[in-house]
């Protein structure tokens, strides 16, 4: 984790006194023409006169006033970073014992599971969450390559599109299951995070940037292109949906389904609660996988190569494999949910993986904060349902959800969450923990 560094540079007397004439040089400079010499009417004639005594009054002071003004915002600013000093100190000294996150986080998934069982009828509501739960899982996916790895992926849709279209094909092309499919997209995906990895390990920054959105750009024209695979323009229609352990959710007929299984009297909604939980779930595996790799040594060396690269190839670690860890478990995350969203849809297209999403994912980690994971929850809420609510502006809706946005970093320029717990934190007696 990247430490806060509060350091104070004292202003020496000469330094103030060096400003000070500056100013003083700047106010003769500008106060010679509109001070120094005026015009006077002097027996018909237009003279020049000077004002000498009045334009050093004026330089005096601007001198002294500076001289003021500088010492007023020195001890200002001491005094700011005095008190940052102190509150950070505190912070750190108390945040291994504060609950605050952990309340919050436990109180975020009482209410994901309460939430389908309280609006039983109302599918909008639960549909809207899944939507939520969808952009938190391809959120905490992109959290591994540039919150904790530090790199700049702008074409993270492609993954997306590959767990979905492995998928689609599997289930349309061989009768595949929801299940069967699942590790296989995902080992597809993290396939291509390699492809995609091994090319780029000497670019950093906007370079890395161009060239992950241009990844994600091939990606998607080959899916409008190649019409034998992928359907082209047309997309993969009639995408089986996952079942319960076989049962699907159909009305009762001579084949077992998860209504007549349990004795249930059919409901359309069942399904749709059933695919809640289960993007729940999966979210739930993505968060408790990606806390424990942080806790690892190549979690360790993600952070530490996001801080510095050169200090870590200096002390010995392989920046590529760490670099092709993060692009890949990163890539088979975003293919998990590139799975559940055919399964969810049955029916996909290249339309549905455009720049816009991988823009909004990377939005989300970004304004949740940086390697913040539940940071990636509370952005997602926020740019999932602030559209939603503003359906009834059309007109403006844009508008709104782009103010939102501007006022949001401004509020929070470092992200909601943008301090978050260390991964490791060493204790005053030499312990671990």
């Amino acid at each position: 984790m990247s430490a806060l560094v509060l350091a104070h540079h004292r202003i020496s007397p000469t330094e103030r006194l060096k400003d000070a004439a500056a100013v003083a040089f700047i106010a003769l400079l500008l106060g010679i023409p509109m001070i120094g010499l005026t015009t006077i009417d002097q027996g018909g004639a237009l003279r020049i006169a000077t004002r000498w005594p009045a334009l050093l009054a004026f330089i005096a002071a601007c001198f002294v006033g500076r001289l003021l003004l500088r010492y007023g915002f020195d001890q200002l600013r001491a005094r700011k970073l005095a008190r940052e000093q102190a509150a950070a100190a505190v912070r750190d000294r108390n945040l291994a014992a504060s609950p605050l996150l952990t309340w919050v986080g436990w109180g975020a998934l009482g209410v994901s599971l309460a939430l389908p069982i309280v609006f039983t009828d109302n599918r909008y509501v639960v549909d809207t969450a899944t939507t939520v739960l969808i952009y938190v899982m391809l959120g905490w996916g992109l959290n591994v390559v540039v919150g904790l790895a530090g790199l700049l992926d702008l074409g993270y849709v492609a993954f997306y599109a590959v767990g979905a279209y492995t998928y689609g094909v599997l289930a349309t092309q061989l009768g595949w299951t929801f299940w069967q499919a699942l590790p296989v997209a995902g080992a597809m995906a993290a396939s291509f995070g390699i492809i995609l990895g091994w090319p780029t390990l000497r670019l950093r920054g906007d370079y890395l940037a161009i060239v992950t959105l241009g990844f994600g750009e091939i990606i998607r024209v080959i899916l409008v292109n190649w019409t034998e695979l992928s359907g082209g323009p047309n997309g993969i229609p009639s995408i089986p949906r996952p079942s319960f352990f076989g049962l699907p959710f159909k009305p009762p007929g001579d084949d077992p389904t998860f209504a007549s299984f349990f004795g249930l009297e059919y409901a359309p909604n069942h399904r749709i609660i059933f695919l809640y939980y289960l993007i729940l779930a999966l979210a739930l595996l993505t968060n408790g996988f990606v806390s424990r790799m942080r806790r690892l040594p190549i979690g360790r060396a993600w952070e530490a190569m996001r801080e510095d690269e050169i200090a870590c190839k200096a002390m010995g670690i392989n920046a590529r494999n760490v670099k092709l860890s993060a692009f890949a478990i990163g890539a088979m995350l975003g293919g998990f949910a590139g799975v559940f969203f055919a399964a969810r849809q049955g029916f996909i297209s290249p339309e549905s993986f455009t720049f816009n999403e991988s823009a909004i994912i990377l939005a989300i980690v970004v304004l949740g904060g940086m390697g913040s994971q539940l940071g990636v929850v509370l952005a997602s809420l926020v740019l999932v349902l602030l559209p939603e609510l503003g359906r009834d502006f059309a007109e403006y809706r844009m508008l709104l959800f782009g103010a939102a946005m501007i006022l949001i970093m401004v509020w929070k320029p470092g992200g909601i969450l943008s301090h978050r717990e260390p991964t490791l934190r060493y204790l005053a007696d030499g312990g671990r923990r």
